[in-house]
């Protein structure tokens, strides 16, 4: 499904904010109950992080930092085969220049620790393939260089939100921001530039055509990110 939507741009600017230094929280409705985790934890996930994965999710995207103030991490899809968990390859990825938090902040330059539902996608290039909606729009586009001086053009040609502090059900370039605006938003999954982000994260061009393709909303994916070391309790 394509959705046409008027938006801003770069996602990179909305910093985004995660749930606190306290427990991750999955961006749930209040009120409603959290199910439990599937028996079997995924690799590199301790009990705190794996008891947020809702029982549901037959998806779920591990995004594990190098440690909490590197920009760096590697990416690995799991899937529920109904037998067990599936590994996907590792993808090497990009986060936020100063790396991981637990309260992100507007401009911290930090990228959100929690896990977060994958509902919508989008960019600037044609539908590749998703079964999420997606919203084609020349919004995507941004330009300038990253901290690493290097050119930004296309890093938005495919994204994928991340139900940090926003409305799912909408476009990616959706600006509400329930816990408000000092909290950041618009942390989104998106192309590799070649350098850190301002709270996103970056995977490969193919990659990220691949993820598009292999996201499915009946299997409800999250994102688990965050440093290994915070991702282990």
């Amino acid at each position: 499904m394509v959705r046409a939507v008027a938006g801003h741009l770069d996602p990179d600017e909305f910093p985004s904010a995660s749930a606190g230094d306290g427990p991750m929280t999955m961006r749930t409705p209040r009120g409603t109950p959290r199910p439990a985790a599937p028996a079997a934890p995924l690799p590199g996930l301790g009990p705190r992080t794996w008891g947020e994965v809702p029982r549901r999710s037959r998806q779920v995207l591990v995004v594990a930092g190098r440690d909490r103030n590197a920009p760096v991490s590697t990416a690995v899809l799991y899937e529920h085969t109904g037998a067990g968990w599936r590994a996907g390859p590792g993808r090497p990825a990009h986060n936020a220049l100063n790396g991981w938090t637990g309260h992100h902040r507007e401009g911290d330059l930090r990228s959100p620790i929690g896990v977060y539902n994958l509902t919508d996608a989008g960019g600037r290039l044609p539908d590749p393939g998703t079964r999420l909606p997606y919203d084609r729009s020349a919004d995507f586009s941004v330009g300038g260089t990253g901290f690493a001086g290097e050119p930004l053009a296309g890093s938005f040609d495919y994204v994928v939100a991340i139900d940090y502090n926003r409305r799912p059900g909408t476009s990616p370039l959706d600006r509400t921001r329930p816990l408000g605006p000092e909290r950041g938003g618009g942390i989104w999954l998106h192309i590799d530039h070649g350098g850190p982000t301002r709270g996103c994260v970056s995977l490969g061009a193919d990659a990220m055509k691949e993820l598009l393709r292999a996201l499915d909303p009946d299997h409800r994916p999250v994102v688990v990110m965050g440093d290994a070391a915070s991702l282990e309790r």
